[in-house]
């Protein structure tokens, strides 16, 4: 074994420049404007430290994966690895930065900050250039889905039993394109039902999304928000498709069945396995500019009966599985159901929400600030995203497999947490980088993106 001398040099090193391209993509919005208008009650002047630095600050701890408001504390004294990159003018405390929080979720106007986030997130989107892949025909898929995060054994204001056995809350989020940026957020208690308010948070987001793109969506959702609301929405919304799965309800599997063999086209997967698709045009109840119609809705189906299992046990009794959807789509059936499970993908989106910048567990006992939190936390994954999809356009990433789209673990490991030394020379400052460095190449080229 190799024995090392240890000493400590009088050099200004740094192990995340990555909070340079944060730093680099606040310039590009106008949240230090926007959000240092908005006025706390009772403050007789302006705090010490703004509204934008304590949101930045935040921001940029979510950045580096770190949720914990402690966090933030070895970076109060050291004016050039956390201050300097992220254009601010002061570093909070960590209780200062509770204390702020707590203060503006609560303020009448929180509302409108929440909405000013979201604007500034999405308008750094668009000032970089972001692109929005499509699915089938051009279409940009718009996937909004419901995921609880676990806030088991905590005495947090509103964390209730979810759908999924555990407490926690049960926030409702909203992806677009292949790449999954996030449009909306809404924290939700867990026992909330997942149709509860979604009509609303679905025109917020339809409205967010076009501030981006005016490219046709597909918008899909799952079976707890099939709703003629929803449909009524997304029926008069323009440039809009759908596919949402159908609640079957009290709809006999046996009736679908005799319906699917008369209807449907079978396929014999395997023997004792059939599986049959087909659609059906279906009355709804909507209400369109206010008034209530009835209007027949494609129905697609995929009908399976089990006779003999995959061990190849023949059955007393077949097994019958039913699966029904709503779509505005033309297309054949097997590419719309297609299109449905791909939506599957934006758990993994949740995943890398929840998981790789430290949001599942909320730091907050409050639940209005947690609701804060949440959408600092959009702010922070879309540049998270954004990073990983300009170094992924390039052909100097030291990764052997290609891929459409880096995980948000993948970018801060490697782009975020990136060893440098800050230089001052000359009234300029200097991010020098390792002889070996193989991110540097995709660093370089990702700054001067956000900075062009």
């Amino acid at each position: 074994m190799t024995y090392f001398e240890l000493s400590q040099s009088q050099e200004n090193l740094t192990s995340h420049s990555g909070l340079a391209l944060f730093g680099a993509a606040f310039e590009k919005t106008q949240l230090d404007q926007r959000v240092n208008q908005f006025k706390l009650a009772g403050a007789k002047r302006a705090p010490d430290i703004s509204h934008s630095d304590i949101l930045k600050s935040y921001i940029g701890l979510l950045g580096l994966g770190q949720s914990d408001y402690e966090n933030i504390e070895p970076f109060r004294d050291d004016e050039l690895v956390f201050k300097l990159p992220l254009g601010l003018n002061g570093v909070p405390s960590s209780a200062t930065l509770r204390q702020r929080l707590n203060q503006l979720a609560t303020m009448a106007a929180a509302p409108t900050l929440l909405t000013v986030i979201k604007e500034e997130s999405l308008a750094l989107l668009k000032q970089a250039g972001a692109t929005f892949s499509p699915t089938v025909r051009e279409l940009i898929p718009l996937d909004i889905d419901v995921s609880p995060f676990d806030n088991s054994k905590s005495h947090k204001e509103d964390v209730s039993r979810t759908y999924k056995g555990f407490d926690g809350y049960a926030p409702i989020l909203a992806y677009l394109g292949l790449e999954g940026y996030l449009m909306n957020v809404e924290l939700r208690p867990g026992q909330q039902h997942c149709q509860k308010g979604t009509p609303a948070f679905l025109r917020e987001t339809l409205t967010l999304t076009r501030q981006l793109t005016s490219a046709r969506l597909l918008v899909r959702l799952d079976s707890g928000n099939d709703d003629a609301e929803n449909l009524s929405i997304l029926t008069e919304a323009e440039n809009v498709e759908f596919i949402i799965k159908r609640n079957r309800r009290q709809e006999s599997q046996e009736l679908w069945l005799e319906r699917a063999k008369k209807l449907g086209q079978a396929e014999e997967v395997r023997p004792g396995k059939i599986v049959y698709r087909g659609e059906i045009w279906l009355t709804k109840q909507l209400t369109l500019q206010g008034q209530p119609v009835e209007r027949k809705i494609r129905c697609l189906f995929e009908v399976t009966e089990r006779t003999i299992t995959a061990a190849g046990q023949r059955l007393l009794l077949p097994e019958v599985e039913v699966d029904t959807y709503w779509a505005s789509l033309l297309d054949p059936v097997e590419v719309i159901i297609d299109q449905y499970h791909q939506h599957g993908t934006s758990e993994q989106y949740h995943s890398e929400f929840k998981n790789d910048i430290d949001l599942e567990r909320l730091p907050s006992s409050k639940f209005k600030t947690n609701q804060l939190i949440l959408h600092c936390g959009l702010f922070a994954y879309n540049q998270l995203r954004l990073i990983g999809q300009v170094a992924n356009e390039g052909d100097d990433l030291p990764l052997r497999k290609p891929a459409n789209r880096r995980r948000i673990k993948t970018v801060i490991q490697n782009l975020i947490y990136l060893a440098a030394r800050i230089a001052r020379h000359a009234r300029h400052y200097k991010l020098s980088f390792g002889a070996w460095s193989p991110w540097f190449p995709a660093f370089e080229r990702v700054y001067h993106h956000l900075t062009g």
